[in-house]
């Protein structure tokens, strides 16, 4: 499987069974995740897309914050990690260095990364 990482291409062999039944690629747009959280990242909005429509937006951040990141990211990297998906979205934010990931998967954007502490 291929993924486009930071411009980059790296080849992975279905690593943590990753984008198993995507059509496409993954493409990263910008991120300073460790290589191991962001395949986590990309895992868990895989799952998504398989449970639900892709124009439901919500429902697929929703299930992402509650189902994933509260039980697996909150859990090994801390707590205060957000996820924003869509097709089309601006921002303006901070995050904790080394938590940052912007990436596609077929038609959507997602973002997902953990709040700096005030």
């Amino acid at each position: 499987m291929n993924v486009l990482a930071d411009g980059r291409l790296f080849v992975i062999n279905d690593l943590y069974g990753f984008l198993s039944n995507r059509k496409g690629k993954a493409m990263v747009e910008d991120t300073d995740m460790p290589l191991k959280m962001q395949l986590q990242a990309m895992s868990t909005t895989s799952e998504a897309l398989d449970l639900f429509d892709v124009f439901d937006c919500r429902s697929i951040a929703a299930h992402i914050k509650k189902v994933h990141i509260k039980k697996e990211f909150d859990m090994i990297y801390g707590p205060g990690w957000q996820c924003v998906v869509g097709s089309s979205f601006g921002c303006y934010f901070t995050h904790t260095e080394g938590s940052f990931m912007y990436f596609s998967l077929e038609s959507l954007k997602f973002l997902i990364f953990k709040g700096a502490a005030a």
